[in-house]
């Protein structure tokens, strides 16, 4: 199996004044591309030897990184490669579905330390909040004191919007509209000192795909995240895109035409949600769906027929995606097991060949590599993401 190409950020800056810029990067280039010894870390970033190994002094003393094992058996002395230290910074996530919600603590470079699950028949505020502070009590005592002091922030991942979705998750609207008012990092400071960001939840799941994930192959490319409803993200040079509004690669609302010819969008013939229904009509628990680990062979007569649908859907949703921005890849993942996410993947890579693509460069169909847990870990990445790493849309070029 052939090793995956990791596209490379750009150079660095010399000028004093300018060290943050230069530790970010020389952080980001280690999450993408694993440790390094300075020496290749100067001559990929452009930066001179000495300021290089002052930054990563500094950095090891920080607790960030971590030394590794000489390499020997080059002329002159050992080189010894620096390496992230994955609990040199610590984050939490929670993801918060319809049906159920998932509190994790990843290190720096993405592994998940803890993780609590709570399901439900649809989220409210208070119980949501609830269950964030007693899973971080929770978790907490289970920590040393420099464990706890690692901890960067909680990153939430939420739908746009997501008040407006009372039709979709079975709640009554009056109830659920309280979301509309609902302040995050507010409510989390009535607990807690940490900060608090919040991302669309197919955004995040992009984010966790792109900084842990296979993302790090593709300069530019779309990525669909299918659960109880589709979502998506974007990412353009290098960096997930979240736009002015925080509502870029809203890709469940692109049209679609129904059974009948009517207007659809991608959200209301390629979601989880349409499986769920069909077992409810059978009268099969759908709890099946959201349990873990995930196991879904029970259902696969009804799975097969749902993959068939949602793959000729997202072929289509492809080529829209692609007339906008000339995308090299379309990556698909979501929150079911591993071997319907290959399946669904190789019958989209069918439906696309007979697709009418004049005018169009098609993409390369992709698997994710996160699976169900990427929200969690794409919002916990984001408080990481924005005090440690590199965001090359913000004015920083990449090649």
């Amino acid at each position: 199996m052939s090793v995956p190409k990791i596209r490379s950020l750009s150079g660095g800056v010399n000028q004093s004044g300018l060290r943050d810029y230069n530790e970010r990067l020389l952080l980001s280039m280690l999450l993408r591309s694993g440790p390094m010894p300075g020496s290749d870390l100067a001559r990929h970033t452009g930066l001179s030897p000495q300021t290089v190994s002052v930054i990563l002094r500094k950095l090891q003393q920080d607790g960030l990184l971590e030394r590794g094992e000489p390499q020997r058996g080059r002329v002159g002395k050992p080189s010894v490669p620096m390496g992230l230290a994955p609990g040199g910074v610590l984050s939490y996530g929670l993801k918060i579905g319809r049906r159920s919600a998932d509190l994790v603590l990843i290190g720096f470079t993405g592994g998940i330390r803890h993780q609590i699950n709570t399901t439900y028949d649809y989220p409210m505020p208070d119980n949501i909040f609830s269950f964030l502070e007693d899973g971080i009590a929770t978790i907490s005592a289970k920590l040393t004191s420099n464990e706890q002091s690692r901890i960067c922030g909680i990153g939430f991942a939420a739908p746009f919007e997501l008040w407006n979705w009372y039709d979709l998750a079975g709640a009554p609207a009056e109830e659920f509209i309280s979301w509309k008012n609902v302040n995050f990092q507010e409510r989390v400071a009535r607990f807690s000192a940490l900060p608090a960001r919040v991302v669309n939840d197919a955004t995040a799941a992009c984010k966790a795909e792109h900084v842990y994930g296979r993302g790090k192959e593709f300069r530019d490319y779309a990525y669909f995240f299918i659960s109880a409803f589709v979502g998506g993200g974007v990412v353009l040079n290098h960096s997930v895109f979240e736009g002015h509004q925080g509502n870029a690669g809203a890709l469940g609302s692109l049209r679609s035409i129904g059974p009948n010819g009517e207007s659809r969008q991608l959200i209301d013939i390629a979601s989880i949600n349409l499986l769920e229904r069909r077992l409810h009509q059978v009268e099969i628990d759908p709890q099946i769906l959201w349990q873990q680990p995930q196991d879904w062979s029970e259902i696969s007569r009804y799975v097969e027929h749902w993959v068939g649908q949602t793959a000729q859907e997202l072929a289509k949703a492809a080529l829209s995606t692609c007339s906008v921005i000339d995308f090299e890849a379309i990556m698909i993942d979501g929150s079911f097991p591993e071997n319907v996410r290959h399946e669904l993947v190789e019958r989209t890579q069918r439906y696309l060949i007979n697709q009418d693509t004049r005018g169009l460069i098609p993409p390369k169909i992709e698997a994710g590599s996160i699976g169900g847990n990427a929200r969690a870990i794409g919002a916990a990445s984001g408080p990481i993401f924005s005090q440690f790493l590199l965001n090359t849309n913000v004015g920083l070029a990449a090649v």
